[in-house]
């Protein structure tokens, strides 16, 4: 991967009215990269991604290509191109046109477009489709169309906005590893942004989580899901049990009225902390050899797994396990020391991580996003 920055965010600030939707933001990003902006509905992750475009004006801050502050420059002067949740082809055009309108712009020769465009289909798995009209198409092939026609004009950097998100869920997934693949394949930087979790952690080099038009961690998928920066990242990244506990030393924290070994270090003696568990890191043991004990509130057959709601000292866990407890259960639970995750205490602490209110119609609700800011 290429390590120079491409693109330098510095002290981005904007607001809409009284809204503030990014609170100085600083990120660099890294030329061939393909970057995530992650976060749930509101969280100025499309802002950001306009202000690169320049579609917007950031109030405050520069965005820097290449060594240059680009803040004054049009969008159709930035070595720049954006996907939109809504494809915006052209519905007067066939897919020819489509692809080639940016190329006219440019006052292409006729032979050095027609060919760009066959490699541009040949790219998207479009061959042949050249004739045929926008209307005919499926939105997978709309989609199709619509990177095509962004990366016939050769960008350094493709924004891409959500582009998945009004396809069916498994054709999402096939579009997820084709454009990993087609990025891979023109190892140029691809900057996506979406609310989607297992779509940032399945594509991307680095993910961004924002909320409240702050950046709450940046790292890889791995680093995200492994070693959350405080209670709304873990939370928002997977399932995720997120306990009050104490530090009372180096790689020793107590929590759930029982003391357990970790490999965290750092803290102060005796400082509060959060403490993450995820619901596949539980070892469920005989009662009698139990770290702590726990009874089984309700449990839901997942396929895989069964998705158990586990109450521990009055603190609904989700513990995920392949055997079956019946509700009314009393289990055993061993954790193991790298099983145990220890994040500073921040503003979003108690918020998250008690299933108490926990349900599957709650979660699909969630699914359905409104438009973002």
């Amino acid at each position: 991967m290429g390590e120079q920055t491409i693109i330098e965010l510095r002290n981005i600030s904007k607001q809409f009215g009284d809204e503030v939707v990014l609170d100085n933001i600083s990120l660099n990003i890294k030329d061939k990269e393909f970057i995530t902006f992650l976060g749930p509905s509101g969280c100025g992750k499309t802002t950001m991604l306009r202000i690169i475009a320049g579609f917007l004006e950031a109030d405050d801050g520069q965005v820097i290509f290449e060594g240059k502050d680009i803040g004054s420059l049009p969008p159709h002067k930035r070595q720049v191109n954006t996907i939109f949740q809504r494809y915006q082809l052209f519905p007067h055009l066939n897919v020819y046109e489509n692809i080639a309108f940016g190329l006219r712009n440019r006052r292409m020769k006729e032979k050095d477009i027609s060919k760009k465009v066959e490699e541009m289909l040949a790219l998207v798995n479009l061959k042949g489709f050249q004739r045929r009209d926008i209307a005919s198409l499926s939105g997978g092939q709309q989609q199709r169309v619509a990177i095509a026609r962004a990366l016939a004009v050769d960008p350094r950097v493709l924004l891409l906005d959500e582009p998945l998100a009004a396809l069916d869920l498994k054709l999402r997934k096939d579009m997820q590893v084709e454009l990993k693949n087609i990025q891979k394949r023109l190892g140029i930087t691809f900057v996506f942004v979406t609310h989607d979790q297992q779509e940032a952690l399945s594509m991307s080099d680095t993910v961004v989580v924002m909320d409240n038009g702050k950046i709450q961690q940046i790292g890889s998928p791995l680093d995200i899901y492994n070693e959350p920066k405080n209670a709304f990242v873990a939370d928002f990244i997977g399932e995720s049990n997120i306990l009050d506990g104490v530090m009372l030393d180096d790689f020793k924290a107590k929590f759930s009225g029982a003391v357990f070994q970790c490999l965290d270090k750092g803290f102060a003696v005796n400082e509060q902390v959060d403490i993450v568990i995820r619901p596949e890191d539980v070892d469920i043991v005989p009662v009698e050899k139990g770290e702590i004990i726990g009874t089984v509130t309700s449990n839901t057959f997942k396929g895989i797994h069964f998705e158990m709601i586990v109450d521990i000292q009055n603190f609904k866990w989700m513990i995920q396990t392949t055997d079956y407890y019946p509700v009314g259960a009393k289990i055993g639970i061993e954790i193991e020391p790298d099983a145990i995750h220890v994040m500073k205490k921040s503003e979003y602490s108690g918020m998250f991580g008690d299933y108490s209110s926990f349900s599957d119609e709650i979660e699909h609700l969630s699914d359905i996003e409104e438009e973002e800011d």
